[in-house]
């Protein structure tokens, strides 16, 4: 069976679980990458403009996929009430959960049909380490906004989202965090992506623990 070739705009394309799911998906695929201070195109998830702008000069398009966004790792005792751009958890939820509902959102038209939006969690929203209760409670809403969005989306388009461990290259400086974790290297997470953007389903949560 031949398969089409995606034309892809990829969200955080230099990190270490962009720069995995590059390397995945380039050997079949055309991919875009794309970030915010590198790649072929520039975006800031948490400045609407920009993503509009960036999905406007990408063009057309089969898949967006995230695989960026920034958290707040703090203990709990510093988080204190306080309102939404006092808040410890601004950042994340500006970042990596706005900025991808936002991409996705926005992406519905740039998409052809049965195009398909991925996005990134991790294995936070339901194992919680100390110091970790931002990525938490952005990694918990992200999914279930997927969940939600699923049955919703216009064309035939799909949406899942990736949630992988601790990946195996990041460990150097997040193992004292994730003690008694069994952490996976991003290439392994990389391959979510691929089910993601190359299947068929919709509304799923890929855990790669």
């Amino acid at each position: 069976m031949s398969e089409r070739r995606l034309r892809i705009l990829l969200v955080g394309a230099s990190g270490t679980l962009g720069g995995a799911v590059e390397a995945e998906l380039n050997q079949r695929h055309e991919v875009i990458a794309a970030g915010r201070n590198s790649g072929s195109i520039r975006i800031d998830l948490t400045d609407v403009q920009s993503i509009q702008s960036a999905l406007k000069q990408a063009g057309e398009l089969d898949a967006v996929v995230s695989a960026a966004g920034n958290v707040t790792f703090a203990p709990l005792v510093d988080f204190k009430p306080a309102p939404y751009g006092e808040s410890l958890h601004t950042l994340g939820i500006a970042d990596k959960l706005l900025g991808q509902v936002n991409l996705a959102l926005a992406a519905r038209d740039y998409l052809r049909d049965g195009g398909s939006i991925t996005l990134t969690t991790g294995i936070l929203s339901e194992q919680p380490i100390v110091a970790g209760s931002s990525a938490s409670l952005v990694n918990g809403a992200v999914e279930a906004f997927v969940r939600a969005a699923a049955i919703e989306l216009p064309r035939g388009l799909r949406i899942n989202v990736v949630s992988p461990n601790v990946l195996t290259e990041a460990m150097p400086a997040y193992a004292p965090f994730f003690r008694g974790f069994e952490p996976v290297s991003a290439a392994r997470a990389a391959l979510a992506f691929s089910r993601s953007v190359e299947g068929a389903q919709t509304g799923q949560v890929y855990k790669v623990y």
